[in-house]
């Protein structure tokens, strides 16, 4: 699993946006400035549509001004379910999206998980990493179903505690 002071790995990827899906790298997205990475296992599924993505559109203000430059969830998806999630929850233009249909960043940071028993196959664990300049600052892997440690609110606090 990738840890402090690695560098997120460049592995193809496509970011999500307003304008659609384009092709491009996991380190040209983030490795520049601040960034809050979360990662779920699937867009649209409850706890990720309904706990974890909100928090971070909810908070979107806060963490700008906490210093962030971006916001960037990922999820194992294609890039028309994650633009389709984007809209639905009116994150679209708010937080970037990286659809990682095959899994490949996912396995590439060491945070793919098997949810083969939930017929979902494997995807990323529920998690959230800080990265600064495509340095990981700090790691956040959820042990437990839920949204804990790797929500906003989470982040936020790690956030204000590395400034004091």
């Amino acid at each position: 699993m990738i840890d402090r002071g690695n560098p997120v790995p460049s592995v193809p990827v496509k970011l999500v946006g307003v304008d659609g899906a384009t092709d491009i790298t996991s380190d040209a997205v983030l490795g520049t400035g601040l960034v809050v990475f979360f990662a779920v296992p699937g867009a649209f599924t409850p706890t990720c549509h309904v706990n974890h993505l909100p928090g971070f559109v909810a908070n979107q203000v806060k963490l700008k001004a906490a210093g962030v430059d971006r916001i960037v969830c990922a999820s194992v998806n294609d890039a028309h379910v994650m633009k389709a999630w984007a809209e639905a929850s009116g994150a679209l233009g708010k937080i970037d999206f990286i659809a990682d249909g095959n899994g490949a960043l996912a396995k590439a940071l060491g945070l793919d998980k098997d949810y083969s028993g939930a017929g979902m196959g494997t995807r990323f664990a529920r998690s959230a990493l800080l990265i600064r300049d495509g340095i990981v600052d700090a790691v956040f892997v959820e042990d437990a179903p839920g949204v804990t440690t790797s929500g906003a609110p989470a982040i936020l606090m790690a956030l204000e505690a590395a400034q004091n």
